[in-house]
């Protein structure tokens, strides 16, 4: 007999981000023609959820740019080098939510982005995937989210023009969200 886990009526709490369990990903326009996606494997994130006052909602999240993977070695190198992320020089990114609302299963997160040592806000619409209690007793819920940004406003400006006209890399990035939270005991 297999027993059906119905969704929670209140999520509300706090949370440590299931990182085996979700996505930080990113695409990325390539010579015009294609996309190119990559992920981040190295981050770690928190979240209080208030569903009756989502106002009083937080999000804070550590990437380490180094842990890029686009399938691609040597595109992973170049990202991780000083044309683009500079690892060395900044081995952490960081978003903490600045205000959190909520209508209905969409929220929308606004909050700080730092990439580089360079701060911009981001607002980033997710949708509420639901919430359970999984086998082994862990309250989680699921979210999923993008936003488009402009990688020029992080300093991150490398490119290089086609002889065709355009350029290799696009300004515009999707970002792409893919969450499990797990609630805290």
């Amino acid at each position: 007999m297999t027993e059906t886990i119905a969704a929670l009526t209140d999520i509300s709490g706090d949370y440590t981000l299931d990182t085996s369990h979700s996505r930080l990903g990113f695409v990325a326009r390539h010579a015009v023609v294609t996309k190119v996606r990559g992920q981040f494997a190295d981050w770690e994130g928190t979240a209080h959820i208030d569903a009756a006052n989502p106002a009083a909602s937080s999000v804070s999240l550590t990437i380490r740019p180094a842990s890029v993977s686009t399938g691609s070695a040597d595109r992973d190198g170049h990202l991780q080098s000083a044309d683009f992320f500079d690892v060395e020089k900044h081995p952490e990114w960081t978003f903490t939510s600045t205000e959190v609302s909520r209508d209905g299963d969409d929220w929308t997160i606004t909050g700080d982005l730092t990439i580089k040592g360079i701060t911009n806000p981001v607002t980033i619409e997710f949708e509420e995937n639901g919430s359970a209690k999984d086998p082994f007793g862990n309250v989680r819920v699921g979210f999923e989210g993008s936003t488009t940004v402009n990688r020029k406003d992080w300093g991150l400006t490398w490119n290089a023009a086609l002889e065709t006209g355009g350029v290799l890399v696009s300004e515009k990035i999707k970002l792409e969200f893919d969450i499990s939270a797990i609630k805290s005991a």
